[in-house]
């Protein structure tokens, strides 16, 4: 895939596509652009272990690596692998545990932002009656 620097909306799409890769739950996209000067837009998915709640995140960081050239610029919480952080500057991707998800609960907190949840193109397919082309 070509080089993808300066649009946001695309690198979080190939996030949510690494988070869908490692079976991530209940995957959402907020566009936080208009509200917030911290990113243009959040990632955010739940890992149901602390072991894929590492690998969700260790494949969103391969896939942007891949596909951007990008790595991030701030990352947190990989070891403990409850709330793993990753800041790209536009983009911030949030893996957390089902636990710490609805404790801290960041959809409502930014429930003012552009919300949508990522369907697998796998899903759209299987929905359909086909395979993903």
């Amino acid at each position: 895939m070509a080089e993808l620097r300066g649009d946001s909306e695309v690198l979080a799409r190939i996030a949510a596509e690494a988070c869908d890769d490692r079976k991530a739950v209940d995957i959402r996209l907020i566009r936080v652009e208009e509200i917030s000067s911290l990113a243009d837009w959040f990632v955010i998915c739940s890992g149901l272990t602390d072991v894929q709640v590492r690998a969700i995140a260790r494949s969103v960081e391969d896939s942007l690596e891949q596909h951007s050239a990008r790595l991030p610029l701030r990352r947190e919480g990989l070891s403990e692998g409850r709330w793993v952080v990753l800041d790209y500057g536009e983009l911030i991707v949030h893996v957390l545990a089902p636990q710490e998800r609805s404790y801290y609960d960041l959809e409502a907190f930014w429930g003012h932002g552009g919300q949508e949840r990522y369907i697998s193109p796998m899903a759209t397919a299987a929905a359909a009656g086909g395979a993903p082309s």
